[in-house]
């Protein structure tokens, strides 16, 4: 059974649930009013082998170091372990999320031929919208062809703060 560890800290965009394994890998990270999503996405990727959620302060210090981020400090999410389940093509999507650089976004077709499968851009935007592990696999940084903020299940109003706090967006 996977035990997860959880905590729960605030941010100048809400308050936002941290949940990783015991090897201190997020698994989750999910703004709370979206915490059902949450819960359907563990259920799915970790009800076959069983799992419990375990409150934990700050485990292996990755609530502060989200809290850096929300401070100012945008590089340390690059640094943040993550494991996720999921199939071969959402891991590989989301593993090119990571490697948008901060400030800078892609729409959901150059991500596709990124990956070596132009005209996949609607799966690349699934798999991008099942995302797990929100802001340290940054899906905010996708975008819609034409620049407009689509897609993103935190909400339109937070991918803005989020791509204005990490300079793509000017104030």
């Amino acid at each position: 059974m996977l035990t997860i560890l959880e905590d729960k800290i605030d941010t100048p965009v809400g308050p936002l649930w941290i949940l990783c394994d015991e090897q201190f890998r997020l698994r989750a990270v999910e703004w709370e009013e979206h915490s059902d999503r949450m819960e359907q996405l563990l259920n799915i990727h970790y009800g076959a082998q069983g799992f419990q959620r375990v409150s934990s302060s700050n485990p292996g210090g990755l609530s502060d170091r989200l809290r850096d981020y929300f401070a100012g400090d945008l590089a340390i999410i690059d640094t943040l372990p993550t494991a996720t389940a999921g199939t071969e093509f959402q891991r590989q999507v989301w593993q090119a999320l990571r490697e948008i650089p901060c400030g800078q976004v892609m729409h959901y077709g150059q991500l596709a031929e990124q990956l070596g499968r132009a005209g996949a851009a609607r799966a690349v935007g699934a798999a991008n919208g099942s995302n797990p592990v929100s802001i340290v696999v940054p899906c905010h940084r996708v975008i819609g062809r034409n620049g407009t903020m689509t897609g993103y299940a935190g909400g339109v109003a937070r991918k803005e703060w989020l791509l204005r706090h990490e300079g793509y967006l000017l104030l």
